[in-house]
């Protein structure tokens, strides 16, 4: 079930969300994939979001890494969605913990799946704690950055086609943490 936990709006009419629930219901126009640098969706966020949309998703991103390489971590590619209840899957590829430089690689990883979206003229896009599963992120770092990253973007980006932005985690420990981050930044 999908709880809206924490919603703003920003000054230029943006809105900022914080939902527990599963993203791969959310109708919006673009959903953020976590991937990985091949686009393989074998398990986590990328495994239901492979299995809810069809197998449209992964023969694109199959596609598209043969045509372009593997995505760099900190960047994001685009497929369409498939039977997902929105229009595309942006795949940003967030780091592994460990690795080095990972919260800059983190914010960029959201900026580029922001960039996409406004490049399609989307208005509205949900996306994960990326990184915060298997790849280790710690989760209230992870919330930290990502907030800190879409806040950045949008304040930079006034004009631009998205609207609406969701952080969207299933798993009440992680939603929580985003929700705590956003109290702090609204509302602190």
């Amino acid at each position: 079930m999908r709880q809206i936990l924490l919603e703003h709006v920003l000054e230029d009419g943006q809105i900022v969300r914080v939902v527990q629930g599963d993203l791969t219901a959310e109708t919006v126009d673009a959903m953020v994939n976590a991937a990985t640098e091949h686009l393989m969706h074998g398990g986590g966020v990328a495994g239901a979001i492979s299995r809810r949309g069809g197998p449209v998703i992964q023969r694109e991103s199959t596609a598209w890494v043969r045509a372009h390489g593997p995505v760099p971590t900190g960047s994001a590619a685009i497929t369409a969605a498939g039977s997902l209840p929105c229009r595309f899957v942006i795949h940003a590829v967030g780091p592994i913990w460990g690795t080095g430089d990972e919260e800059a690689k983190l914010a960029s990883a959201v900026h580029s799946a922001l960039d996409l979206a406004d490049e399609r003229e989307l208005r509205s896009i949900s996306m994960p704690g990326i990184s915060s599963g298997i790849f280790g992120f710690p989760k209230p770092l992870c919330a930290h950055v990502m907030l800190g990253a879409i806040l950045e973007w949008l304040g930079e980006h006034p004009e631009s086609s998205v609207r609406e932005v969701n952080a969207c985690n299933i798993d009440g420990e992680t939603a929580r943490l985003f929700e705590a981050e956003a109290r702090r930044r609204f509302e602190g």
